[in-house]
C-alpha cells in the first residue's frame, strides 16, 4: 500500500512538472524603445554667453549617435572651416563639437542638429536640437519667418537654404556669389516655412538658396534662388509673411573650347542661349568652303559640320553672343567619316497632336517627294505635307489624321540627300496608327478671374508640360485627345505676352511670372469630357 502511495505521488510531481515546462514561454525582450535620447548636461550649458573655449560636449542618458550630419546640421552664421563633431561613426554618451573657425566678436551662433542625434538600439531622434552660444554678453533673440515657394512646381523642393546678408556698407548684390551670409537656415525635408532664430536687430537681404553643394553661395548654373524685393528691417518685418519664390535662372553665356568629333564635324559645346550663338572661321578657308549647323536635342552643343575637309593642322574661330566675344584655337584630328542614317521618332502610335517626324545623323540638304508613298490601311493614297526643320535636322509629314487609321510610308532610296551629297540607299518602310477618338479624354477648362494672356498647360506629378494652350481672346480654353491619365492644371501669367514663360533674375530684380495651380482634378478617363472652373486670384 505504500508502494502504491509512493507510485502515485511520483506520478503527480512528474505531471506537475511537465505543465510547468508547457506554460513556460520565450522572453519577449518587453516593449519596444519609441522614447528619444535626454540631455543630461552641457558643457558650456546651452545659451551661454562670453564663450571662448573651442570646443562642447553634450551629454545624454545613452548611447547616441548621429546620422546624416552632413544634410541636417545648420550653423548660423556659418563657419569657414567645418567643426569635428563627433562619434562619428560609433555611438558615445555624449556628443563633441571641436570648433576649427576663428569666431567673431560679439556674435550669436546657433547649431541646428535636426533630426541626426538618435539613439543607438532604436534610431529614435532627439527633435531638433538647437546649440546656442555667444561670444559676447548677450544672446540675440530676434527672428525672421515666412515661407518657401517654387515658381514651376506645385511643391517646392525640400532642405532649401534661407539666408540673411547684412545691408552693411560693404553690401552688394553680387555678394551672394561669393560670401556666406550672416545667418542661415534650412526648411527641411518636409516642411515650407522657415524661421530664422537668434538674429540681431538690423537691415538684412532675405535669400532662399537650393544649395545643391551645401557651400553657401548662389551657383547659377546648377541651382535655384529665391530673393526678397528690397531689404527686411528686424524686428520690424519679422513676424511678416515673408515670401521666397525658388526659380531657376537662365544661365549667363558662356562658350566652351569646341573640340573634333567626326571627319567634318566640331562641336561647339556651350552655356546659357544658344539662339544668339554665332561661330565664325578665321583665317583662309578652303575652295567651295559651306558648313551648317545642327543643335543637339538633348546637350548644350551645337554640331559644326563644314566641306570639304581642310589641308592644315590647326585653325581659329570666334564664337560671339551679342557684344560677347571669345577666340578659340582649333586643332584638327583624323577621325572615320559618318555614313548616313534615318530614324523615325514617331513609332507606333500617332497622336492627333504630333506628325510623323524623321531624323538625320548628318545634315540633310534636299528630300524627293516623288520616291514618297503614304498609304491608309484601304492602300488609299494619302496627301501629305512636308516641313524641315533645320536647327535639329527633322522632317515634319503632318496628314489629316483620320481615327482609327493606319498609315504606311514608303520612301525609296534617293528620297534623302544629305550635305555631303549622299543619299539613303534602301527603301525606309514605316507604320503608323491613330486610335479611335473615344479612346482619348477632354477637358475644358473655364478660366474665372482671368487676366488675359493666359498660358494654361496640363503637366505631370514633376511638373513637365505635356499639353499647352495660349488663352488670348477668350477665357475658355479645350485641351482634346487627352491621354487617359493624371494631370495637373496651371496657369502661367504671361506678363510680357511673348508666348512662353520668363524666370526671373536676381541681379536685374525681376522675379518670375506668377504660376497658379488649380485644385486637385480627377484623372482623365477615354470617352469622357471634363468641364473644370478654374478661379484665379486678383
Amino acid at each position: 500500500m505504500r508502494l502504491l502511495f509512493v507510485r502515485i505521488l511520483s506520478f503527480i510531481l512528474i505531471a506537475i512538472s511537465i505543465a510547468s515546462c508547457a506554460n513556460r514561454g520565450n522572453p519577449t525582450g518587453g516593449e519596444k524603445d519609441i522614447e528619444p535620447p535626454i540631455i543630461t548636461e552641457s558643457d558650456p550649458e546651452n545659451y551661454s554667453t562670453n564663450f571662448k573655449g573651442n570646443e562642447i560636449r553634450i551629454y545624454f542618458d545613452e548611447y547616441v549617435k548621429i546620422k546624416d550630419l552632413r544634410k541636417q546640421l545648420i550653423i548660423s552664421p556659418p563657419m569657414d572651416t567645418a567643426p569635428i563633431v563627433t562619434p562619428a561613426g560609433g555611438a558615445s554618451k555624449y556628443i563633441s563639437i571641436t570648433i576649427q573657425d576663428t569666431l567673431k566678436d560679439n556674435t550669436t551662433y546657433a547649431f541646428n542638429f535636426g533630426e541626426s542625434i538618435v539613439d543607438n538600439n532604436e534610431s529614435n531622434p532627439y527633435p531638433y536640437y538647437r546649440y546656442v552660444f555667444s561670444t559676447g554678453d548677450v544672446i540675440d533673440s530676434l527672428f525672421v519667418k515666412g515661407y518657401v515657394e517654387d515658381a514651376l512646381l506645385k511643391e517646392p523642393d525640400t532642405f532649401v537654404s534661407v539666408m540673411l546678408y547684412e545691408a552693411d556698407s560693404t553690401y552688394t548684390d553680387s555678394i551672394v556669389y561669393k560670401q556666406k551670409p550672416r545667418y542661415i537656415t534650412n526648411t527641411l525635408d518636409s516642411v515650407t516655412t522657415f524661421s530664422i532664430d537668434n538674429v540681431k536687430a538690423g537691415t538684412y537681404k532675405l535669400i532662399a538658396l537650393k544649395d545643391k553643394n551645401s557651400n553657401y553661395t548662389f551657383d547659377q548654373k546648377n541651382e535655384k534662388i529665391g530673393f526678397n524685393e528690397g531689404f527686411i528691417t528686424v524686428p520690424e518685418d519679422s513676424t511678416a509673411s515673408n515670401k521666397l519664390t525658388l526659380f531657376k535662372e537662365r544661365v549667363n553665356f558662356k562658350a566652351i573650347r569646341p573640340t573634333q568629333d567626326g571627319e567634318t564635324r566640331i562641336i561647339f559645346p556651350y552655356e546659357g542661349d544658344y539662339e544668339n550663338m554665332r561661330i565664325e572661321l578665321l583665317g583662309e578657308q578652303p575652295e567651295g568652303y559651306k558648313t551648317r549647323i545642327v543643335k543637339d536635342k538633348e546637350k548644350d552643343t551645337l554640331y559644326y559640320w563644314y566641306k570639304p575637309k581642310f589641308e592644315i593642322d590647326t585653325t581659329f574661330f570666334t564664337v560671339t553672343n551679342g557684344k560677347q566675344i571669345d577666340t578659340f584655337k582649333h586643332r584638327f584630328r583624323t577621325i572615320k567619316a559618318d555614313s548616313l542614317k534615318m530614324t523615325a521618332l514617331t513609332k507606333g502610335t500617332l497622336n492627333y497632336e504630333d506628325e510623323f517626324t524623321m531624323e538625320a545623323n548628318i545634315p540633310l540638304s534636299k528630300i524627293d517627294t516623288t520616291k514618297i508613298n503614304l498609304m491608309d490601311k484601304d492602300s488609299l493614297s494619302v496627301p501629305y505635307k512636308v516641313q524641315y526643320d533645320s536647327i535639329f535636322n527633322r522632317y515634319k509629314f503632318p496628314i489629316d489624321k483620320q481615327e482609327g487609321q493606319k498609315y504606311n510610308f514608303t520612301m525609296l532610296p534617293g528620297t534623302f540627300t544629305d550635305f555631303y551629297d549622299n543619299s539613303n540607299k534602301d527603301t525606309l518602310n514605316y507604320t503608323v496608327r491613330t486610335k479611335m477618338k473615344s479612346e482619348y479624354g477632354n477637358i475644358r477648362v473655364n478660366l474665372r478671374n482671368a487676366k488675359l494672356p493666359l498660358i494654361v498647360q496640363l503637366v505631370n506629378d514633376k511638373g513637365d508640360v505635356l499639353y499647352e494652350r495660349y488663352a488670348k481672346d477668350s477665357p475658355v480654353v479645350d485641351f482634346t485627345n487627352l491621354e487617359s491619365r493624371q494631370y495637373s492644371l496651371r496657369a502661367i501669367y504671361d506678363t510680357n505676352e511673348n508666348g512662353k514663360y520668363d524666370t526671373g533674375n536676381y541681379l536685374l530684380g525681376i522675379q518670375p511670372e506668377r504660376v497658379a495651380y488649380s485644385q486637385p482634378i480627377d484623372p482623365v478617363r477615354s470617352s469622357f469630357d471634363f468641364v473644370i472652373d478654374f478661379t484665379l486670384a486678383d
